[in-house]
């Protein structure tokens, strides 16, 4: 089973910061780093999961009506009186790059299923080929549209196809949107393993983000494995790992 850290150490960390990123890259054997991206109202990759700040940051409104340097006033609470910004991606590649270039990889999320951020994909291909760290990236999506133009861009792209069920991943990937890997929830595997062999199935999890809270027992990654399933997005990889 591959391990990857779900919008950084999450569980410990504010989610989507460079510090939850940080934390994620120390640790030895995790296979990579998901997270979300959006764009600023002047056209900037921001890294961030929901279309409004108001769940993350002591700020309120939708993401795509704030200029970058409207964003970076916000405030992310991490805890002790200390706190985080929303970072641009060029900020988190700044921080990962070296580790990349080793073998960790990054999955980015497109977050363009409820606004259609236009030239999106245009712009983030863009800075990852000028950064030359192609190899090491994941694209993914739930509009398969989205997943479609990344591969029109760069067919060599590895790319996975978002939904809840894994037959609705599979289907999308069907249909011709390119995507070479399906990314559904972990309670949606909805055919048998064999159905999905050959594809990577990276799933995704819901629950409870930053600040810390009991989290009960591991989850049973050999049942997990036994349904097809080839990697997992946890909050908190470090207990895996």
């Amino acid at each position: 089973m591959k391990i990857w850290a779900h919008r950084g150490c999450s569980q410990h960390y504010p989610e989507n910061t460079l510090l939850a990123f940080e934390k994620a890259a120390e640790i030895k054997g995790l296979t990579g780093i998901e997270l979300d991206i959006q764009l600023t109202k002047d056209g900037h990759i921001v890294v961030c999961h929901d279309e409004k700040v108001d769940r993350t940051t002591d700020g309120t409104g939708e993401l795509r009506s704030f200029t970058l340097n409207e964003l970076k006033k916000l405030r992310i609470d991490a805890g002790n009186g200390k706190y985080e910004k929303i970072p641009t991606i060029d900020e988190v590649l700044d921080l990962l790059e070296d580790k990349m270039r080793i073998g960790l990889k990054l999955n980015i999320e497109l977050k363009n299923s409820v606004f259609p951020y236009e030239g999106m994909e245009e712009i983030i291909i863009e800075l990852v080929h000028r950064r030359g760290i192609q190899n090491s990236i994941v694209y993914s999506s739930f509009s398969a549209l989205s997943i479609e133009r990344i591969r029109n861009m760069d067919s060599d792209a590895e790319a996975g196809i978002l939904d809840v069920k894994v037959s609705d991943c599979l289907y999308k990937l069907k249909g011709g949107c390119g995507a070479n890997a399906l990314h559904p929830f972990w309670r949606g595997m909805d055919l048998a393993k064999e159905q999905v062999a050959g594809y990577p199935v990276r799933s995704w999890f819901t629950g409870h983000l930053f600040p810390e809270k009991s989290t009960g027992n591991l989850l049973d990654l050999r049942e997990l494995e036994r349904q097809g399933i080839t990697d997992v997005f946890l909050n908190e990889p470090e207990r895996y790992l």
